[in-house]
Formats: structure tokens, sequence, C-alpha cells
């Protein structure tokens, strides 16, 4: 199992449009070796949608 994974404002700031596209990647193909590792990544696009919106509007689908 992964260690959870803290949602700072430092890794937000630390996203890119290359970074977020990645992610919701990851996302979209749902392969993971592990439910944690999922939602640690949706939590990371939900954190994204409310705190830096720009960069995660095209992907705003994956958190509905």
């Amino acid at each position: 199992m992964s260690a959870p994974v803290v949602i700072t404002e430092a890794l937000r700031a630390a996203q890119t449009e290359e970074t977020v596209a990645a992610l919701a990647q990851r996302l979209e193909e749902d392969d993971y070796p592990n439910a944690f590792d999922s939602l640690a990544d949706w939590h990371l696009m939900r954190s994204l949608a409310i705190h830096n919106p720009e960069l995660a509007r095209p992907y705003v689908h994956l958190v509905d």
C-alpha cells in the first residue's frame, strides 16, 4: 500500500498543465494497483478543481 498523499498548497502549486493531463489520463484509465492510489489521484484532482480551476477545468468530469 502506498503512503497517503497530503495535498498541500505546495503540491497544488507544483502542478502544470502536463502533470494534470497525466493525472487525468491515470484517472481515465483507472488502472491502479490498489484503490488507495486511485483515491489519492482523485483527491488531488478534486483539490485542483477547487483551488486551481484553470488547470482542472478540462477534466472536471473526473470529479463529478
